[in-house]
């Protein structure tokens, strides 16, 4: 199973996905750059994804908790997401998202 990932550079990456673990435990486990400094609790957007259309409705709903991080991502749009709360489940093999602005890790 794969997730796909677009890092800020604009390269996709192939992703070996493990059932239950969070998309940014993926994204962060496989090298790709991402900030996530809350480590997968909900208490910031370092891991803000942006979905592909066609996955959004494939996807669990947001939860109020997500909704409110998200309204302090400065890149928030409509298929927003924060990678650390989808757990990856086997129907969301060839899921597609791109990293937003602000998972840019600090040099």
């Amino acid at each position: 199973m794969k997730i796909f990932v677009t890092d800020l550079e604009g390269k996709e990456h192939a992703l070996e996905a493990e059932v239950g673990w969070r998309v940014m435990e993926i994204i962060r486990d496989w090298g790709v750059p991402i900030k996530a400094e809350c480590g997968g609790a909900c208490e910031c957007a370092t891991c803000h994804v942006f979905v592909e259309e066609e996955w959004l409705d494939r996807l669990p709903p947001k939860t109020e908790e997500e909704e409110d991080k998200l309204g302090d991502a400065p890149s928030e749009e409509e298929n927003s997401r924060l990678s650390c709360q989808i757990i990856f489940q086997p129907e969301f093999d060839g899921l597609r998202v791109t990293l937003a602005p602000e998972t840019r890790p600090e040099d």
